[in-house]
């Protein structure tokens, strides 16, 4: 989600250019009055990739969006006027091939279904997207995708899972408000990673108080966690009294350097030889720390023995080793 003041265009195409450099698949963008619809073709015009339209209330604004070339548009039919307001909206997509994504969450439940469950329930939850799907629905528009969010992750799993079983639509997952770098990483990585185990959800947007280019790193980095991401993954022992090297220096090294990289591979640095090429035998390559130096490995084979001052050199060869012969 870009952060920029929707009246500073050259802020937010700057900001969507350092998202898509730092591995962001969608972007989206508030577009609060007539002026912001400008920022679609802008953004557009120099990132490559899909923009959603952000919509709340003013029907006029989703049509504008489309028309402007948005390749996704959030708004919630049940808050954009009469029938008459959403099928202009539903007309407008269907006419340029665009999804509608349907956001709800724990403050935006409607009158009715507040009083039939009391307070937001994971069904509250459900029943409003739901209720929002069914008006896109009577203008025979189903391209849709639910969002479902709620602060609290557990609220916001069981909500997931009920909608997985009550509808087929596609899942955007998200834990809303989750907090700063810390907090809101690890509700995400919770509710998020947690949901994906399950096999639910199709896209995912990391929430937090932070800039946004963080936010990519850690849906990235959920993604791999759950072997859902691309890339290497990196795995590291947390030390103990028979390390001998600097274990927490050369783990970050490590992932610092391989942060582009784009091989599917796992990279385990571990301090010594109990937690080396025996516990990271799986590991694609591997060094465990010995006094003053490391032992490279692959698959649980020891290849060389090195310096500590050559350990990360060793291994990025060995990864250049291993692009080298994927690609032959």
């Amino acid at each position: 989600m870009l952060s920029a003041p929707s009246a500073d265009r050259e802020g937010n195409v700057r900001q969507a250019l350092e998202l898509a450099d730092a591995g962001c698949e969608i972007l989206r963008v508030a577009i609060p009055d007539k002026d912001s619809v400008a920022l679609i073709p802008a953004i557009k015009e120099a990132c490559g990739l899909p923009l959603v339209a952000d919509i709340h209330f003013d029907y006029r604004l989703a049509l504008e969006s489309a028309a402007a070339g948005a390749d996704k548009i959030r708004v919630n039919p049940g808050n954009i006027g009469d029938g008459n307001r959403v099928r202009q909206v539903a007309e407008a997509c269907r006419t340029r091939a665009i999804p509608i994504r349907i956001g709800v969450n724990s403050g935006s439940l409607e009158k009715h279904i507040l009083e039939k469950h009391g307070h937001p329930t994971p069904q509250a939850l459900v029943d409003s997207a739901l209720y929002h799907a069914s008006l896109l629905e009577q203008c025979d528009f189903t391209d849709i995708v639910l969002s479902i969010k709620s602060s609290d992750v557990g609220v916001m799993m069981a909500a997931y899972r009920l909608a997985a079983a009550q509808c087929d639509y596609p899942l955007h997952l998200g834990v809303t408000e989750a907090g700063t770098r810390r907090i809101g990483l690890i509700k995400s990585a919770v509710g998020i990673g947690g949901l994906l185990l399950e096999g639910i959800g199709d896209t995912v947007r990391v929430s937090l108080t932070a800039p946004p280019v963080e936010e990519i790193a850690a849906a990235r980095d959920i993604l791999r966690a759950v072997g859902r991401g691309r890339g290497a993954t990196v795995i590291s022992c947390p030390t103990c009294g028979r390390t001998k090297i600097d274990l927490m220096g050369l783990a970050e090294r490590v992932e610092d350097a391989l942060e582009r990289c784009e091989l599917p591979i796992t990279v385990a640095v571990m301090g010594c030889a109990v937690n080396g090429p025996g516990e990271a035998r799986e590991a694609d390559i591997g060094v465990a720390g010995g006094d003053g130096c490391g032992l490279i490995f692959a698959r649980g084979e020891v290849l060389r023995k090195v310096p500590f001052d050559k350990i990360l050199d060793a291994l990025l060869e060995e990864v250049e080793k291993l692009r080298e012969e994927r690609n032959a």
